[in-house]
């Protein structure tokens, strides 16, 4: 018993570090939203999932590029496997009502020599939980060519 007592212990403690990481008392305002998903795409810059842990909810949906469909910990799982690369975003507009809200704009994912990868219009839905805004649910469309 003193075993698992002596392991249940750090583990709280490294469990409640990681929890005081997350963003806490954040305004309910389009501003906020709109630092939120700059923080997001730098986390998926840095291949950070746990950041981006903290940005979802726990019933966290995304609607992928392609049409399928992904929990939060699919999308957690697959972050460190992504390709390299650098997210900018841009078009960004964001609206609050009450506890709820929803960003939407335009993601330009770019590679390391400066090459246009992937753009991306997302729309993702938010609600204001326990002093922070956490993501509900996510939706990515792939723009046609790359160049434009």
């Amino acid at each position: 018993m003193k075993i698992l007592i002596l392991l249940a212990v750090p583990l709280a403690l490294v469990l409640s570090a990681l929890a005081a990481d997350c963003p806490k008392n954040q305004p309910k305002t389009e501003a906020a939203l709109i630092d939120l998903e700059q923080n997001w795409a730098a986390a998926l810059s840095r291949k950070d999932a746990d950041a981006i842990a903290c940005l979802v909810a726990d019933e966290f949906e995304d609607a992928d590029v392609d049409g399928s469909l992904h929990s939060r910990g699919q999308m957690l799982e697959h972050i460190p496997k992504r390709k390299p690369g650098v997210n900018h975003l841009s078009e960004m507009r964001a609206h609050v009502e009450g506890n709820s809200g929803f960003t939407r704009g335009l993601a330009t994912l770019v590679d390391a020599s400066g090459k246009v990868v992937a753009r991306v219009r997302f729309t993702d839905v938010f609600t204001y939980r326990d002093g922070r805004w956490q993501a509900l649910a996510g939706h990515e469309s792939l723009l046609g060519e790359a160049s434009r």
